[in-house]
């Protein structure tokens, strides 16, 4: 039952270093009962919330080891090579091809040539050469971070705290990206601390106007690796001296742009099949390995389910997409029926059966970690102009290491299922569809940004299904009214800010995954 109602929300949202207020007025609610316990609240907003700018992709993180380095043997005389790029193995890498280079773990090699984004030509110490992937290596230079294995890009303050944590050291650090574009944020354990206080500490690195770069004003440096060579001996205004660096680089290798350059066609002979995982739109999922070394998951196309002419096609783009928060499509078996597609094999399963299966030991800022991977992914996609269609926490999948990816991506332009296409049909994802999507089937950024607050909502509900007592037809009515989903328990008033304002009417309304990714983060950040 709907009941009129003219309570005002006054909502205050921070974004960047300005805070923006915007005061809502709530038309409509409805109670609906949840568990027989609880009333559920749907709310209209007629207002966007405003952003500050986009931030930079984060990625993968390295680090170095002192030790002594054979020098690379020379170019060869007569060459007119130009100036080579010197880098850094951030992993090991063993050739799948007779032209792949290996590549040992932070030993330096020299980049003789870029064929794409993801596969350069190397050549080691000892003079041979060879194909290598270009997310396993980086720059090797003392002001690139990434050499220094204390140095972590891609992670959040939750995921730090939770990193030091495990490790209990007195000193134990890292430094990793701060929420303000360009700074840096370390972060450190000690057991020196009130009985009141958190055992971990983070201290922003702050700019001087001479340019130079400290913790405590008292003590300037030139470059951040000097700062922290600085602090590893002395406190200085830390609460410790930073003692232990704590690196994952090697624990988790990341997937490769495909298995090879320009390999996307895999042979059937190729795979093995271990066993049965799920069963996804398209047909039965298997873990299984490719060429017995390589596990991965394999995704049966059952025949008459999809347009397999026009999707070949497309595997060849959607392979070309490589991203640390995208679940990897390495390539397909064409030859014979059935279809298969290869991709990255993950192993916690779907986002939704995590979440349902933890009901209550997880954490606001683990849930709130959970979608700034998601949004990290979906503002790579964004930034390529390449658009999901079917964003939902069953569509994401957890790595062993608890990292959230997205799977699935652009595979609804290919089904061929009468009732999973039309709105009214039951298989129709219109709990997570924007208005624009179910009225006139208009898809754009703006609707999987819609989808990626449905998408909050069900990880801050722990995997709740949304609207779960009203049919496709009455969603559609009430959201078209301006009902939108409830505040979950879980969210603060700030995450739940975020989630609603990815439902507003006009696409034109809702903020861009780059200024969604900010706004996360600076939620994060601020605790």
């Amino acid at each position: 039952m709907f009941c009129l109602s003219d309570n005002a929300i006054q909502s205050i949202f921070c974004c960047c270093c300005s805070v923006q207020k915007s005061t809502r007025q709530v038309r409509t609610q409805t109670n609906l009962k949840n568990d027989g316990n609880s009333s559920e609240e749907y709310t209209w907003c007629p207002k966007p919330l405003s952003y500050a700018s986009t931030r930079k992709n984060r990625s993968n993180r390295g680090c170095v080891h002192s030790s002594k380095r054979k020098p690379l043997p020379p170019l060869p005389q007569g060459e007119d090579h130009g100036e080579k790029i010197r880098v850094m193995a951030l992993y090991d890498f063993l050739p799948r091809e007779s032209r792949n280079l290996a590549l040992k773990r932070a030993e330096e090699y020299l980049i003789l040539e870029k064929y794409n984004p993801h596969w350069w030509k190397a050549r080691d110490q000892t003079g041979k050469e060879g194909l290598i992937p270009s997310n396993y290596v980086t720059e090797y230079k003392p002001t690139n971070l990434e050499i220094y294995e204390w140095y972590h890009k891609n992670i959040t303050r939750n995921q730090a705290e939770d990193l030091l944590r495990q490790q209990s050291k007195e000193g134990a650090f890292i430094v990793r990206d701060s929420r303000r574009l360009g700074a840096y944020t370390i972060s450190v354990y000690s057991r020196r601390r009130r009985n009141d206080e958190m055992p971990i500490k983070h201290y922003q690195i702050k700019s001087h106007d001479s340019g130079q770069c400290y913790v405590s004003e008292r003590h300037l440096f030139p470059s951040i690796p000097e700062l922290i060579r600085y602090h590893q001996h002395n406190a200085a205004g830390l609460i410790t001296r930073l003692r232990y660096p704590v690196g994952s680089m090697g624990n988790c290798l990341p997937a490769t742009a495909g298995f090879s350059y320009e390999k996307w066609e895999i042979g059937q002979s190729e795979l093995t099949f271990i066993k049965e995982v799920g069963k996804g739109q398209f047909g039965v999922v298997h873990l299984g390995k490719w060429r017995s070394h390589i596990l991965v998951a394999i995704k049966t196309i059952n025949e008459g389910t999809m347009s397999e002419d026009d999707f070949i096609e497309e595997a060849q783009v959607m392979m070309k997409l490589s991203h640390s928060r995208l679940v990897q499509l390495y390539g397909v078996c064409t030859q014979q029926q059935p279809l298969y597609i290869v991709t990255e094999f993950m192993e916690n399963g779907s986002l939704l059966h995590y979440l349902r299966e933890r009901q209550g030991r997880l954490n606001k800022g683990m849930l709130l970690s959970m979608c700034q991977d998601v949004c990290e992914g979906m503002e790579y996609l964004e930034s390529n102009s390449f658009i999901h269609r079917d964003l939902a926490a069953r569509n994401c999948l957890v790595s062993s290491t608890c990292i959230i990816k997205i799977s699935d991506f652009g595979m609804t332009r290919y089904v061929l299922d009468d009732e999973y296409i039309s709105s009214s049909g039951s298989k129709f994802p219109v709990k997570w569809s924007a208005p624009e999507v179910f009225h006139f089937n208009k898809y754009s950024s703006k609707s999987d940004v819609w989808s990626f607050g449905v998408l909050m909502w069900e990880v801050f509900t722990e995997g709740k299904m949304p609207f779960a007592k009203e049919s496709n037809l009455q969603v559609m009515e009430a959201v078209s009214k301006g009902f939108r989903l409830y505040r979950p328990y879980l969210a603060p008033m700030t995450v739940y800010e975020v989630m609603y304002s990815c439902w507003h009417e006009k696409p034109v309304g809702r903020p861009t995954f780059a200024e969604l990714t900010q706004a996360l983060t600076d939620i994060a950040e601020t605790g």
